[in-house]
């Protein structure tokens, strides 16, 4: 019998243009996201911008706030940032919570 195995592709960094694409938004949008600090690229230069980890999946919840809420760039840095600061209130609570 043979062993199939199945291969998944890992994406490391997205491009300006593949994250737009990946957010289903134009390249505009996400360079927004980046002048309010709610998206940290790396590279000097927007056509060297990369985007890795935690940026990609912010990425993904501002859309998601932007499409289902109408929030704005600033509205979204906002929210993710609490979002953000109650998460890590909770692990710090769950750290001192007895089992």
């Amino acid at each position: 019998m043979k062993k199939t195995t199945r291969r998944s592709d890992v994406v490391d960094a997205l491009s300006l243009q593949d994250l737009s694409r990946f957010c289903r938004s134009d390249e505009a949008w996400v360079i927004e996201l980046v002048e309010h600090g709610v998206l940290d690229p790396i590279g000097g230069t927007r056509s060297d911008w990369k985007f890795v980890g935690t940026s990609i999946v912010r990425a993904k919840k501002a859309r998601r706030l932007s499409r289902d809420h109408g929030v704005n760039a600033a509205g979204i840095a906002l929210v993710l940032d609490l979002l953000e600061e109650r998460d890590a209130a909770r692990r710090r609570l769950a750290h001192y919570e007895m089992p």
